[in-house]
């Protein structure tokens, strides 16, 4: 097999990006996705478009999956006999949880192929450009094997060996960027109701939303199990959320979002937090 050659499978906005940083790079690159027009730009220049999965997996030795979850992958990898997974690697860079993670590299272990997790942290525009990362995790040999491939698309954070690992972080990843992202679309509706454009507030939200200085300070304190109120006390949490949730409700603006978290506050504060820092809801927030 060509060793500059590879399979994307899934087609839609990452897939489609990543065969192009591989065509871009020289690749021989098969495609297939359950939709078969998608493909029509990409062999327009120059990818093979497989017929069947069973072509596509038996195309390369590298299959690189872009699915929307696990899900989608048990329901296309099925469609080809096990035969055609023997002896490959297959990257998954399809999101889902750490479990189902293990669970499918073991699921293609049984079928002779070696799954490396992935995790894209990057969007689309991002693939192949300098300083796109994904998370990887799985056995260091394959990574290694198939290093320059996936370099081609983004730079590699290999977590460890347990095909879990680079789910789990990509997971933890999400958790912050929607929450964080949704706080930006929920104070700009404010904002607008005030009269301020989102012009206006780039700035101003660009600065409120660099946690750096903030992470810095309290990860070294809550590994040592530090939850100290001598900075930020969980009580003054309460009151400025609630001043944030009168602000919110005065503006015509939907105060579900403030108001959950002015719940959580609370809930620390009724169990004994008041005085503590917010880090102290870690231990709210564990079941």
């Amino acid at each position: 097999m060509n060793t500059k050659s590879v399979t994307v499978i899934g087609l839609g906005p990452m897939g489609q990006a990543m065969a192009d940083a591989y065509l871009d790079s020289g690749y021989e690159v098969t495609v297939w996705n359950r939709t078969a027009g998608r493909a029509d730009r990409l062999v327009a220049r120059g990818a093979r478009r497989a017929r069947t999965v069973e072509a596509a997996l038996t195309a390369n030795g590298l299959v690189v999956l872009s699915l929307t979850d696990y899900d989608a992958m048990y329901a296309i990898l099925e469609q080809a006999p096990s035969a055609a997974l023997a002896g490959r690697t297959v990257a998954n860079l399809t999101s889902d949880t750490p479990e189902r993670a293990r669970q499918a590299a073991a699921w293609l272990a049984e079928r002779g192929a070696v799954q490396i997790t992935g995790g894209v942290q990057v969007p689309p525009p991002g693939i192949g450009k300098p300083g796109a990362t994904t998370y990887y995790s799985g056995p260091e040999s394959a990574i290694e094997a198939h290093r320059s491939a996936l370099e081609v698309l983004t730079d590699i954070d290999h977590l460890g060996e347990d095909p879990g690992l680079a789910a789990l972080f990509y997971q933890i990843g999400m958790d912050m960027f929607w929450t964080g992202i949704l706080s930006y679309v929920h104070a700009q509706a404010v904002a607008e109701a005030n009269g301020i454009s989102a012009e206006r507030f780039l700035p101003n939200a660009v600065k409120t939303m660099d946690f750096r200085y903030f992470l810095e300070f309290y990860a070294p304190r809550i590994a040592a199990g530090n939850h100290e109120g001598d900075v930020d006390r969980l009580a003054m949490g309460v009151a400025s959320m609630e001043h944030v949730l009168h602000t919110v409700e005065a503006s015509g603006v939907d105060g579900s979002l403030p108001a959950a978290v002015l719940d959580v506050f609370r809930r620390g504060v009724a169990a004994g937090h008041g005085q503590d820092s917010l880090t102290s809801l870690i231990e709210v927030l564990r079941r």
